[in-house]
This record gives structure tokens, C-alpha cells and sequence, in this order.
């Protein structure tokens, strides 16, 4: 019996690293738009995940910057309330995304 669990847990790390290797191949570019009364939202755009996966970075980024934000589902992208063109970058390397500036 232990030589199955190997074997599941050898499974779930190949499939973790493909994963990962998913996550650096996506090229995601970022950008501030200027809404209602002139503020700016930062935009992150170029995500090739599930929705779940899209909302689980977008709250991870809004705890991090400490700002507001949403998931825009139908153009898959992250809008977050200010400008954070300098901080996103950064953060989303971290998490094995690569962006362009």
C-alpha cells in the first residue's frame, strides 16, 4: 500500500509544478485608467485562470496594497482602486506571474 501513496504523491507534485510553469508562461501587462472624479485604478490584465484562481491573486494583491478592488469576469482582469503601477509588478513575480511594464 505505501508504494500507491508514493506514486499519488509524485502525481500531485508533477501536477503542482505544471501549474507553476502555467502560471510563469502567462504575460500579464498592467495599467492605470482614470474613473469617476479623476481617481486611478490599476489594471491587471492577461490572466489564463479559472476564476476561482483570478479572485484568490486579486485578494491576495488588495490585502498586500491594502486597497479596494474587484474581478471584472467578463474581461478577466483585476481593477484595483489607486494607482499601484509601482508595487503590482513586484508582487505578481512573486506569485511566478511574469508582467510586462
Amino acid at each position: 500500500m505505501a508504494g500507491n501513496d508514493d506514486d499519488l504523491d509524485d502525481l500531485l507534485d508533477e501536477l503542482d509544478s505544471q501549474g507553476d510553469l502555467e502560471t510563469s508562461q502567462q504575460v500579464l501587462s498592467i495599467r492605470t485608467e482614470s474613473r469617476r472624479y479623476d481617481k486611478p485604478v490599476t489594471i491587471v490584465e492577461g490572466f489564463d485562470l479559472s476564476k476561482s484562481e483570478i479572485e484568490s491573486t486579486a485578494s491576495d494583491l488588495k490585502s498586500a496594497l491594502g486597497t479596494g478592488g474587484t474581478v471584472d469576469d467578463s474581461e478577466g482582469r483585476i481593477e484595483l482602486q489607486g494607482d499601484h503601477r509601482g508595487r503590482v509588478p513586484e508582487l505578481l513575480r512573486d506569485r511566478g506571474f511574469d508582467v510586462r511594464e
